[in-house]
């Protein structure tokens, strides 16, 4: 199968997302390529992931939730009362259908980029952390520390920024997926082992 062209893709998500949404996409493609570069992961692939993740974002709650109905997408009860969620898994399944990427790793960094996943592949915590640190993000606590340390240990950059995310998630009383937690704890118990 004939890979993605990056640059149709870029056009697409130009038009698609809006001029903010579309800045950071290209701030978190470029970050995971820079990651990609360090690492020894594959560049076109971390691009690809990285310009497709939020291509779902720009679609209202109703959209992404007809979709994983019409497609038969599992949603969960979190995702039913905040459909916004959906835009991870929405994602994956446009990067398949609309934009024809068929490597398992794109998509599951793509479906995985918002909460993580235990035991994620070296691309999906590329382009997990490259959303969290891309340069247009301002916010978290300890950004600084975690984009140094994202380009020395990705696992404990990783760490750092679930164990921020989940705090800010608490504080704001927002609503999570039980992914995110079972993630952090997961990472938490592999850097315990890996100290011992």
């Amino acid at each position: 199968m004939k890979e993605p062209d990056l640059r149709k893709i870029r056009k697409a998500m130009e038009s698609r997302l809006d001029h903010k949404r579309y800045e950071h996409t290209l701030g978190v493609a470029y970050t995971a390529a820079a990651l990609a570069m360090r690492y020894g992961q594959d560049i076109h692939n971390a691009l690809l992931a990285g310009m497709l993740h939020d291509c779902a974002k720009c679609l209202t709650n109703e959209k992404r939730l007809e979709i994983c109905e019409k497609h038969n997408l599992a949603i969960t009860e979190a995702e039913r009362r905040n459909p916004y969620l959906l835009h991870a898994k929405v994602g994956s399944f446009l990067a398949m259908k609309k934009y024809g990427v068929s490597d398992k790793d794109v998509i599951n960094a793509i479906l995985n980029h918002t909460t993580g996943r235990p035991g994620m592949s070296e691309l999906e915590k590329i382009i997990w952390i490259a959303d969290y640190i891309e340069p247009g993000r301002k916010q978290a606590p300890r950004l600084a520390e975690i984009r140094k340390l994202a380009f020395t240990d990705l696992d404990g950059a990783v760490l750092m920024a679930l164990e921020d995310t989940l705090h800010y998630l608490r504080d704001g009383k927002i609503e999570m997926d039980d992914m995110t937690q079972k993630t952090y704890e997961y990472y938490k118990r592999e850097r315990k082992g890996a100290d011992e």
